[in-house]
């Protein structure tokens, strides 16, 4: 990976003060932060060609349409996804999530099973509640160990002609657990069930390979990979895109509209109804331009170090412990310090300058499996450095001498 200076250099956020203290950004697991060029993108947009996609002849609206759609093209040559129609996009994650368990809703009854790993994010849980709750589907929960991994024995037990649907995160956003996808999507095609894997927290550290994994569906979040917020993909599988039913109606999602029918465009547009993110799409586009600048390969191996000189330097922390210590993790820390509120650490952190996150980040479940409140979570990316680790490390000492 090229020198860190210089990647630090890309980040203007990076050289503010916070309470007079240097910005130490460690929440990059909530989002990252973004590069000047991608700035400079999103400026060039509605400085040139700001201009509604798809339907004017003018040529902004040509020009705006056009970078619209080699953003799309730079997403699916990225995932190496089979074609661009597949490419659906989305206002992130959760949206995606929504648009797929919507459509499920048609093809689902009483007495099929949908399984979740104990893991996830709320928004891979609560559109499967409702979903379950539309269809009287049964919703089975595939446990976790105290490593913070899954149990995939149980996960096979699960698994029957009964099951439907099976959905994971990729990598855990409170624990940096990495799943160990393949083999959930195999055996999840063993019996016929479609795979939904949540992508946001990986995206920014694994180059995922869409067709090598042949998941049927995946999401990412344009915000955890230097892009803008309010925009992510949702990809999906051409032959379960056309099962699906729009998720909304409304303008470009049509092909013929009469007030006694309506037909739906095909793919992609399908599930794009209304005037998009087209700036954060073109964006998106060029956030990945940028990873892949210096490369997904250096950016895991350096996060890779960091996260290990990380762990060793906090585990020297009096009554410090780490939540989620599996074999295979990316660069988040889980920790909490024994007798203190993690919420207490946080606010002392940030007083040093030092944004971390706290609470049960989205993953109550997880909190009511270790029977703790939450944790501190320090998150983080390729810009970060060993240095801000030590800063890290000598503010939480602080804090626990302060609040001990």
């Amino acid at each position: 990976m090229k020198d860190v200076a210089q990647i630090r250099a890309d980040f203007p956020i990076l050289s503010r003060t916070v309470n007079g203290q240097p910005l130490v950004y460690l929440d990059n697991a909530a989002t990252s932060q973004t590069p000047q060029q991608v700035i400079d993108v999103i400026v060039d947009y509605y400085s040139r060609y700001n201009a509604n996609i798809h339907r004017g002849v003018h040529a902004l609206s040509q020009e705006a349409t056009d970078a619209y759609e080699q953003a799309r093209q730079k997403i699916q040559q990225h995932f190496n996804i089979a074609a661009s129609r597949e490419v659906i996009f989305t206002s992130g994650t959760t949206h995606s999530i929504n648009i797929v368990a919507n459509g499920f809703t048609t093809l689902l009854q009483k007495g099929d099973e949908l399984l979740v790993s104990a893991m996830e994010h709320h928004s891979n849980i609560v559109p499967w509640q409702m979903l379950c709750e539309r269809t009287g589907a049964t919703l089975k929960v595939i446990p976790m160990n105290r490593e913070g991994e899954l149990r995939m024995d149980v996960y096979r037990e699960l698994l029957s002609e009964n099951t439907k649907l099976v959905f994971c995160n990729h990598i855990s956003n409170a624990l940096g657990t990495i799943n160990p996808i393949e083999e959930i999507i195999e055996a999840a095609h063993a019996v016929d069930a479609a795979v939904v894997i949540d992508g946001a927290q990986a995206a920014p550290h694994v180059k995922a390979d869409l067709q090598a994994l042949d998941v049927d569906f995946y999401t990412v979040s344009a915000h955890k990979l230097c892009g803008p917020t309010g925009v992510g993909m949702l990809y999906g599988k051409s032959e379960w895109l056309a099962k699906l039913p729009p998720y909304q109606g409304g303008g470009e999602m049509i092909a013929e509209v009469t007030f006694e029918k309506t037909t739906y465009a095909d793919l992609p547009h399908k599930f794009e109804a209304g005037t998009p993110n087209i700036c954060g799409g073109i964006a998106f586009g060029a956030a990945l331009d940028y990873l892949n600048g210096i490369g997904l390969t250096e950016i895991a191996a350096y996060e890779a170090s960091l996260l290990a000189y990380a762990t060793e330097e906090l585990l020297k922390i009096a009554g410090l412990k780490i939540y989620g210590t599996a074999a295979h993790k990316t660069a988040v820390i889980s920790f909490n310090i024994e007798g203190i509120h993690p919420y207490d650490i946080g606010t002392i952190l940030d007083k040093l300058g030092i944004a971390v996150r706290t609470g049960h980040h989205c993953a109550q479940p997880i909190m009511d499996f270790y029977q703790i409140p939450g944790t501190v979570r320090a998150s983080f990316s390729f810009y970060n450095t060993k240095e801000e680790i030590d800063a890290l490390v000598a503010a939480v000492e602080r804090a626990r001498k302060m609040l001990s």
